[in-house]
């Protein structure tokens, strides 16, 4: 009768290195969420009321040749010609 030899795997110590991929990057957090004052207003809210708003100016460019800068409306008029402006 003959015998065959039996596989033995090498110890764990003796097998080859594998070298894996990177771990994944975790996830970006999620941005952070503002606070609301005890008056219930947001922080960027209350910063932008501080501020004293938004500036809600244009500059218009009149046919008569004169640019001004004036607030945003339905019903400006040039201050060299008088000529109403297009919104």
């Amino acid at each position: 009768m003959r015998v065959r030899p039996q596989l033995r795997r090498p110890p764990a110590d003796r097998r080859p290195h594998v070298i894996g991929r990177p771990a994944p990057a975790a996830p970006p957090a999620p941005p952070a969420v503002e606070e609301a004052d005890p008056d219930g207003h947001l922080q960027a809210e209350r910063r932008m009321r501080e501020a004293g708003g938004p500036e809600d100016t244009a500059l218009y460019r009149c046919s008569c040749g004169y640019a001004f800068e004036a607030d945003v409306s339905t019903s400006v008029a040039c201050p060299h010609c008088g000529t109403g402006q297009a919104w």
